[in-house]
């Protein structure tokens, strides 16, 4: 006769938030279900060679039978089964991790048990109304029934079963819907085989399901076959020698949604305190939404070749955001169910070594096949750039000895380590220019100098640029100096005393020049740098040129404004006539250099009338 029994520790209203508020997607009460069975099947492997009273079996399957009429699923293994005290204590007891029990009792760290026949086999009720387990143990004389609706209480009496192992049957909830729960999807062919390959494809078990063969004779009938859905065994699992780059480019196109073979693969395999494998792919190329807001990164996580997490962020970090891949590990907390994970020391030690990983891979690629790396560089250098300005320049002495870049000196890409042993014996600091293209920079009147001082200039032509440098400062205990910012280091002191005189005696045009561009410019003065170029443009510190032209294309962007810096050239005839001018004219003349500086410096003309308003003026003079 059953038993009516209270669930011991918990009440109906945590029976309800296991139900509804743990798991967010409810297909994986299967995957629960197939897992807890898998433990039972490891469980009985382990009895069967110590205990004579466990009979070993040739053949382990986990079979899935649906009744689309009776609105059933059933789930049944030929595991351990259960003895009626630990369906109470396992199942009576919400939380209550027989797995757990299992280890203590055997304090054998080599058994491999997934995880916990307790919370997740409570995510049944988010698909069933009512719950049955039938199942016998070789330690019990008699097997036995345990039923539950998933509220307050549950039922335990005994029962016929012949074999050892569980039987676990599933009475489906209606349908609702107004709702949109579907619920009879659970009992179709189409959806189990998804399910099933999708979360439990690694199980070491073969899992079983009837489906229906069609044969290629169309009068012949349909016939209902017991087929193994699930591969058993996965790649990362195999033996390095015994895995074709054939098979790596074919999982990775199958499980990550590409067409072409991945441009770069890393196979981690680490035993110890810590095991885990990692399988990870460099794709050929960034996906069409990798830049933007909705791209999520992240690794595939499975624990023991069960699929827990589709994209765990915390697993890979932002700078290497492009790598895809998975991780699979026995030795991860999992806290109250397989979604649900402890952000714990194994996981961030995991993370750690994988981000070590592949800072060493590429390291490698940049050092014994440059025009592979650079490659890779091209789709990549944004994201490695970001990544020293994100988070405050922290992971700069990591990502450093990436970077890249074009100079005047090199049109082909040069390292900073590079940069710093072709530095000439009294340089002081690592000269760089920003600007749109090698074109616009090289156009640069600053550039006159670097020229005849033969000094290399590194080339910053992303947009990123100037504000990865803000957190960089320094590379090898050496500044970083930008040639359109501040002043040069490069002028000789008689060249500087001279244009210092000059400002004096041209102290009232100056002043004059700085009124007519009050709203445009912080300062007028004359140049120390200029050879050719009548004008140029610098700023002040801070925010630069570059990095006001790239918040401004931002959408709904504040206005922010770099301290501009009209710089004249003392020697240019141009400045023999701005001597010249009235009052009336200098404003058009200020106005025309001013914009000449922009274009000069590669940035928009703020205001189009007003230049053409005033070249005009000029030109009908």
């Amino acid at each position: 006769m059953a038993k009516t029994r209270q669930f011991k520790t918990q009440s109906k209203q945590l029976l309800d938030l296991m139900i509804n508020s743990i798991y967010t997607q409810k297909e994986i009460f299967l995957r629960e279900l197939i897992s807890n069975a898998s433990d039972a099947t490891d469980k009985r492997h382990y009895y069967a060679l110590t205990d004579e009273k466990v009979p070993m079996l040739e053949s382990y399957p986990i079979t899935i039978d649906r009744d689309e009429e009776a609105r059933t699923l059933t789930i049944r293994d030929n595991g351990i089964g259960l003895t009626e005290k630990e369906l109470e204590d396992h199942l009576g007891v919400i939380a209550q991790s027989g797995s757990k029990e299992f280890m203590k009792k055997l304090e054998a760290k080599d058994v491999e048990v997934i995880g916990q026949f307790g919370v997740g086999f409570y995510s049944a009720f988010m698909v069933a109304q009512s719950v049955e387990v039938i199942t016998r143990s070789p330690f019990s004389e008699s097997a036995y029934r345990w039923v539950s609706q998933g509220e307050a209480t549950y039922t335990i009496e005994p029962a016929e079963k012949d074999t050892i192992g569980t039987d676990i049957v599933l009475h489906l909830r209606p349908d609702v819907s107004e709702d949109d729960q579907d619920f009879s999807q659970y009992l179709k062919e189409y959806t189990l085989k998804n399910l099933i390959k999708k979360y439990s494809d690694y199980i070491r078990y073969p899992i079983q399901l009837t489906v229906t063969e069609y044969p290629e004779d169309k009068e012949a009938e349909a016939m209902d076959v017991l087929k193994t859905i699930n591969s058993m065994q996965p790649l990362w699992k195999k033996s390095k020698n015994d895995i074709t780059q054939d098979e790596l480019h074919a999982f990775y196109k199958q499980h990550f949604n590409d067409y072409e073979d991945p441009f770069h693969t890393i196979d981690i395999r680490v035993e110890g305190t810590l095991e885990y494998q990692a399988l990870l792919f460099i794709p050929k190329k960034p996906p069409y939404d990798f830049y933007q807001e909705n791209f999520e990164r992240g690794l595939q996580l499975y624990s023991k070749g069960v699929f827990i997490q589709d994209k765990n962020k915390d697993l890979i970090p932002e700078h290497f955001r492009f790598v895809k891949g998975l991780v699979d590990s026995a030795d991860l907390s999992l806290n109250i169910s397989r979604e649900m994970l402890q952000h714990n020391r194994q996981l961030q030690k995991i993370a750690s070594n994988i981000e070590k990983k592949i800072k060493s891979d590429l390291e490698k690629m940049l050092a014994n096949d440059r025009d592979r790396y650079v490659e890779f560089y091209d789709h990549y250098k944004t994201t490695l750039k970001y990544g020293i300005y994100d988070q405050y320049g922290s992971k700069k002495e990591l990502l450093q000895d990436l970077l890249m870049f074009k100079t005047n000196q090199s049109q082909t890409y040069i390292t900073l380590k590079e940069y710093v042993e072709r530095m000439k014996e009294n340089q002081t600091h690592l000269y760089y220019a920003t600007g749109k293209s090698t074109a616009a920079i090289e156009a640069l009147p600053q550039m006159d100098l670097m020229r005849e001082k033969d000094y290399e200039v590194l080339y910053f032509t992303d947009d990123i640029d100037s504000f990865m440098i803000q957190m960089m400062h320094q590379y090898a205990e050496k500044d970083f100096k930008s040639i359109q910012q501040g002043e040069s280091d490069l002028i000789d002191e008689s060249v500087k005393k001279e244009v210092e005189a000059q400002e004096k005696d041209h102290k009232k045009l100056l002043k004059a020049l700085k009124k007519a561009l009050k709203d445009d410019v912080k300062d007028v003065k004359l140049s120390a740098r200029l050879k050719e170029a009548p004008v140029c443009l610098t700023s002040g510190e801070g925010l630069t040129l570059e990095m006001e032209r790239v918040l401004a294309a931002m959408p709904g962007a504040q206005v922010m404004k770099a301290d501009k810096i009209l710089e004249i050239n003392p020697h240019h005839k141009v400045f023999e006539k701005l001597q010249s001018l009235s009052d009336k004219d200098l404003k058009d003349y200020a106005t025309l250099l001013y914009h000449q500086a922009l274009l000069l410096e590669g940035q928009t003309i703020e205001n189009p009338q007003a230049f053409l308003s005033s070249l005009n003026k000029i030109m009908s003079q």
